[in-house]
C-alpha cells in the first residue's frame, strides 16, 4: 500500500509542477509584452513553437513514467501491465509520427511546424504570416501519405 500511495504523491507533485510551470510561462509572457519591450513576430513564434514542445514533451515524460510505474508494479494485474504497455508503446509510435510529420513539414520550406494527433483528427500548425492554397495542399499531402488520416480530419493552422 505504501508504494501506491508514494506514486500517487509523485504523479501529483509532477502534474502540480506542470501547471506552476505553465502558469508561469503565460505569467511572464504576458509580462513582456504588457511592459512594451521590443516583441518581434518571431520572438512570439519562437515563444510558442517552444513553450509548446516543452509542455508536450513533460506531459508525455510523465505519461511515460506512470505506464512504466504500473508495468514495474508486483502488484499490478498481468492486463493492467498489458494494457499499460501497450499505451506507452501506442504514445512512443505516436510521438515518432509526430517528429517525422514536423520534419517532413519543414522540408517543404516552413521555418517551424506543430503536429497533435488524436484518434479523430490531426493539426498541423505551421510558422506562417500566411498559407496559401498551395502550401496548404503540400502539407494535407505530406500528412495523407504518412498516415491514415482522412481529409475532413486535417486542420493546418498558421502561426505568426
Amino acid at each position: 500500500m505504501l508504494k501506491k500511495k508514494t506514486k500517487i504523491i509523485i504523479l501529483s507533485a509532477m502534474v502540480l509542477l506542470l501547471g506552476v510551470t505553465g502558469y508561469l510561462n503565460i505569467t511572464l509572457n504576458n509580462q513582456t509584452i504588457n511592459t512594451g519591450a521590443n516583441v518581434s513576430n518571431t520572438t512570439t513564434s519562437y515563444n510558442y513553437f517552444d513553450s509548446y514542445r516543452t509542455d508536450r514533451s513533460a506531459t508525455r515524460d510523465q505519461e511515460i513514467l506512470y505506464y512504466t510505474a504500473i508495468i514495474e508494479d508486483e502488484n499490478s494485474t498481468a492486463d493492467a501491465k498489458s494494457a499499460a504497455q501497450d499505451k506507452k508503446l501506442a504514445l512512443i509510435a505516436e510521438m515518432e509520427n509526430e517528429l517525422a510529420l514536423e520534419y517532413l513539414i519543414k522540408g517543404l520550406g516552413f521555418s517551424d511546424a506543430i503536429v497533435t494527433t488524436s484518434s479523430s483528427y490531426i493539426n498541423v500548425i505551421v510558422k506562417s504570416n500566411e498559407l496559401t492554397s498551395t502550401e496548404v495542399a503540400k502539407i494535407v499531402s505530406v500528412v495523407t501519405e504518412q498516415t491514415d488520416y482522412a481529409l475532413a480530419e486535417i486542420k493546418v493552422i498558421p502561426v505568426v
